[in-house]
């Protein structure tokens, strides 16, 4: 099977799924209009791209369509985080984390919580 890549607009569309399904056509262009100020054209557009890609499931909603997610958020999110970690730090999560350290990107919180991640890891002990 091939691996999830999804693109600005898939995620656009999914995150709107992903938040209420099924949803309307009519629903999604009100929505994607409001989020990321699409027309209508391109909110249809980009959703036969994706149920053709099976991306979405499709169904009749009275005379029109509605929609609803064919992928799992983890599953997308999973892929997306491979995909990110592969293309910018080799795959490494420790120089992903070392960069943002370095940089004084992580906030105590931040840190507070990769350390609770990291106990579980360890079989809850702490250190």
């Amino acid at each position: 099977m091939e691996p999830l890549k999804l693109n600005a607009s898939e995620w656009n569309v999914l995150n709107c799924l992903w938040e209420n399904h099924p949803r309307t056509v009519m629903q999604l262009v009100a929505d994607l209009e409001e989020s990321v100020g699409w027309a209508k054209s391109t909110t249809i557009t980009t959703l036969r791209r994706m149920e053709e890609k099976g991306l979405v499931h499709a169904g009749q909603a009275g005379r029109g369509k509605s929609y609803t997610p064919a992928v799992e958020r983890e599953q997308a999110v999973i892929a997306e985080t491979h995909s990110f970690l592969d293309r910018v730090y080799q795959g490494s999560v420790g120089l992903m984390m070392s960069a943002m350290a370095k940089r004084r990107e992580l906030s105590a919180n931040e840190v507070a919580e990769l350390r609770a991640i990291l106990d579980q890891l360890d079989g809850g002990e702490g250190k």
